[in-house]
């Protein structure tokens, strides 16, 4: 059975045209499934477990990748019957970057045609939405607190004009709202702050390392608690953080976990893989080895 290729027909900068250039010969070896609206690759991803293909690849950006990986996980034992590929399609592919996928598409389509498979760890996100439990799987990092809300204020227009430029003025605006205090309760001890980030791989937004020692095959998820986001803050560790990449040592309460609850003193968002999910309380489990990926 060809792999089963999800796309958004719509897409528009240089990579998705390099992609449409290629379609033919993508074509002739997979299914091509597109999407029209939001919410169509995680269920065209189900429909693809259903219909026995075995290596199910997201072509756009970590939300396609995000949608595209729930839909795996809503199939009756969807991770143990299909694989991810990655297609890197989007403003910062941060999953296909963490993975070393190559950014042009005529490499990255030559490694998924290899099916060289790693398996990773598999987070997992239980919580309520209109009184309703809800689940959900990432991949690479989940925030609550300041960049979840920096996200629910993105202009979206403002991205497709400017990219990743469009999250920093958001983070700019969120910077200046009253923030609430999150907790981590994991067992045994306890964190809190204002910005938590919950890290199975170590890139944040593409260039930061900023849960260096996060590996996503050692059955732990990395956390990194910031007391406080402010403007003080901000001055502090931004200039550290474009020289190195990382920040200093002591700007994170961290903590380490397989297991862990985030409540909140206030309504507060979280997000997943760069994209809002829902509102605090929610508690997060990790499956270890459980997702299979293809990677160079």
């Amino acid at each position: 059975m060809p792999l089963c290729v999800i796309f958004n027909p719509t897409a528009r900068g240089d990579k998705a045209r390099r992609f449409r250039r290629q379609l033919d010969a993508i074509g002739a070896l997979s299914a091509l499934r597109a999407t029209a609206a939001a919410g169509d690759a995680r269920r065209l991803a189900t429909e693809a477990v259903a219909d026995g293909f075995d290596l199910i690849v997201a072509a756009g950006g970590d939300g396609t990748v995000n949608e595209v990986l729930n839909g795996i996980g809503d199939a009756p034992e969807g991770f143990a019957r299909a694989r991810l590929g990655v297609l890197p399609l989007g403003t910062v592919n941060v999953f296909a970057r963490e993975l070393g996928m190559p950014r042009r598409i005529e490499r990255s389509w030559e490694i998924l045609k290899r099916g060289r498979e790693l398996a990773i760890d598999l987070p997992r996100v239980e919580f309520l939405a209109n009184g309703i439990r809800q689940t959900r799987y990432f991949c690479q990092l989940a925030g609550a607190g300041l960049d979840a809300r920096a996200i629910e204020l993105v202009d979206w227009h403002q991205k497709k004009q400017v990219g990743p430029l469009a999250y920093f003025i958001a983070g700019l605006r969120a910077l200046r709202e009253k923030k609430p205090l999150i907790t981590v309760h994991a067992a045994g001890q306890s964190a809190t702050g204002e910005w938590v980030l919950i890290g199975n791989g170590r890139l944040y937004g593409g260039a930061f390392a900023l849960l260096p020692e996060a590996d996503w095959r050692d059955g732990q998820l990395d956390l990194g608690v910031l007391p406080r986001a402010h403007w003080r803050t901000l001055l502090r560790h931004v200039p550290g953080l474009l020289l190195r990449g990382t920040l200093s040592a002591g700007a994170l309460v961290r903590v380490r976990t397989a297991r862990f609850e985030l409540t909140s003193d206030a309504p507060a968002g979280f997000e997943l893989d760069g994209e809002w999910v829902g509102n605090l309380p929610a508690t997060f489990t990790l499956g270890p080895e459980k997702l299979r990926v293809i990677a160079p």
